[in-house]
């Protein structure tokens, strides 16, 4: 079974884009469009970087843009969520996935042995992962069928 460890060393950049609390929500949305993602870790504390919530563009469309707020006046404090669900580097695809379904989430942050912050996977870096781990079952049972040795 894949794991989350897995699919960080797949991704080569274990890099998390991240924003502070104090940081407006025009600033989330440019580093959202300048990075191409949908969702950012909201980091204060310094040097510890404490994770402090997640703001995604779904944040954006339900608490500004449906409320009538202001982009720029509006700092990510307000709109992020700060309940932020996390999982460790040797949780599995499936176990993700019935996370983020039962939570109704997108992102979910990974945490070290150290529990520190160490990557973030999205819905579509699990649905790859899982699609590529059938792929090569069928490559396998194609191979059994037919008499091949792979």
């Amino acid at each position: 079974m894949t794991t989350v460890a897995d699919i960080l060393r797949g991704k080569g950049s274990a890099e998390v884009y991240s924003v502070r609390p104090e940081d407006s929500m025009l600033e989330a949305l440019q580093r959202m469009a300048e990075y191409r993602v949908g969702a950012l870790m909201v980091l204060d504390g310094g040097q510890a970087r404490h994770i402090a919530g997640i703001v995604t563009e779904r944040d954006y469309a339900r608490k500004i843009v449906l409320q009538g707020r202001n982009s720029a006046t509006t700092p990510v404090r307000e709109v992020m969520t700060a309940a932020v669900h996390c999982v460790d580097m040797a949780q599995t695809c499936e176990e993700c996935m019935a996370l983020m379904t039962r939570q109704r989430i997108r992102h979910l942050p990974v945490l070290d042995a150290q529990q520190q912050l160490a990557g973030l996977v999205s819905i579509g870096d699990l649905v790859k992962a899982i699609i590529s781990e059938q792929q090569f079952t069928i490559d396998q049972l194609e191979h059994y069928i037919s008499g091949q040795r792979g």
